[in-house]
């Protein structure tokens, strides 16, 4: 432990022993533990580092929360991200982590992205609905946290301007790994309102390796982020790359809106060649990239009727396992404002849950998706629904 705390930074040493550590709280009790597994992920066991790695993610970042010993600890891995043993590679410590071996320093930025994205849930209502697991009975609560939980996010969000000083230098990295990784660290950090000025920088840093040499996965990545920051993409839906022109759609500016909006609609239409682009989801879109695609195509459209065509046909195709990411968000962006029974339903409306009655019995298409219906103030069986037509 001596050697690790003399090869540490100063700003990591001093995290270590000016941190009150015993009154802070990880998933599993006191994080008294805590500075043993911050040292240990600069240990030179390979094996040491991957159960370091595991604490964080299992005891300091549990599915998601944020707790109050989250924001040190974030602060304590930005603060080695440069440690030579950032360099060193090592495999996965759980059985699911089978992929290929990562360096240490990928996997810290990853882990720091997960923190960025955990503080920034809830922030913009709006943006969390665009998420491809969003669903309407996750605002129910929004804003209800215990003490101890707001601590927690608003030392997260606290923290943000440091995590990205951090992570910048990263995105410009030899590695590509770490850059993408990086990236998807930056898009989550620089969507906080308070980095807002960091931005412009950010954005000249990415163009500058927006090359027509450099990878699909990254060139992707590049045109998803400057959306997200609220930059012009305007160039990028025109791109060689579909996958490109794509991402560059999900968040453009208002006046690209039409443009964007049938780049993402063409995506649709043969939705298991947009799935295969990244085999592996880029960082921070997990699931099926369709289910992002969609997302963004149902938030750009101004009226039901600019996505009915596309919308129904997938209500129709759709498996039972799709049930609350494609078949409930299409539900529930036709009767936006909740079904209105002292009006008649649109050609559109109609259309739509003709499919879901002709193909409930093979897809599930009623009864996977009661909670939708019920959002969407429809009746919850396939005879309800049945009676409107």
């Amino acid at each position: 432990m001596t050697r690790i705390l003399n090869g540490l930074p100063a700003a990591a040493r001093d995290l270590l022993s000016g941190t009150d550590w015993e009154s802070l709280r990880h998933a599993y009790g006191s994080g008294e533990d805590i500075p043993v597994s911050l040292c240990s992920l600069v240990d030179e066991d390979p094996e040491v580092r991957s159960e370091a790695l595991a604490a964080l993610d299992m005891g300091v970042l549990h599915q998601g929360s944020l707790y109050t010993v989250t924001a040190p600890a974030a602060l304590f891995v930005a603060a080695i991200l440069d440690h030579p043993v950032g360099l060193a590679e090592h495999e996965g410590h759980f059985p699911w982590d089978d992929g290929p071996p990562r360096s240490l320093r990928a996997a810290l930025l990853a882990w720091l992205g997960q923190v960025a994205e955990s503080a920034a849930h809830g922030e913009d209502p709006v943006r969390d609905r665009t998420d491809w697991q969003w669903a309407p009975w996750h605002d129910e609560g929004r804003g209800e946290h215990d003490p101890e939980e707001l601590a927690a996010l608003h030392a997260g969000r606290e923290i943000r301007p440091t995590l990205y000083d951090a992570v910048e230098p990263f995105l410009s990295s030899p590695d590509t790994h770490v850059r993408e990784v990086a990236l998807g660290a930056a898009v989550p950090l620089l969507s906080a309102p308070e980095l807002a000025d960091r931005v412009p920088r950010a954005a000249k840093l990415l163009l500058a390796q927006l090359s027509p040499a450099a990878g699909r996965r990254e060139r992707a990545s590049v045109a998803r982020a400057l959306g997200s920051w609220g930059m012009d993409t305007s160039d990028l839906l025109a791109d060689s790359d579909p996958a490109v022109r794509v991402c560059a759609a999900l968040r453009p500016a208002h006046a690209d809106r039409p443009r964007a909006l049938a780049v993402l609609l063409d995506a649709l239409r043969d939705p298991r060649t947009t799935d295969g682009w990244f085999p592996k989801p880029l960082p921070g879109l997990d699931g099926w990239f369709r289910f992002t695609v969609l997302r963004a195509a149902l938030a750009l459209a101004e009226t039901f009727e600019e996505v009915a065509p596309v919308a129904i046909a997938i209500v129709t195709a759709g498996g039972t396992s799709v049930a609350e990411h494609e078949r409930g968000p299409i539900l529930l962006r036709a009767f936006a404002g909740g079904y209105d029974p002292t009006h008649p339903l649109t050609p559109a409306q109609h259309s739509l849950l003709r499919a879901f009655v002709d193909t409930d019995e093979a897809t599930g298409g009623i009864a996977g998706n009661v909670l939708w219906f019920r959002a969407a103030g429809l009746p919850e069986n396939r005879e309800g629904i049945a009676a409107l037509l």
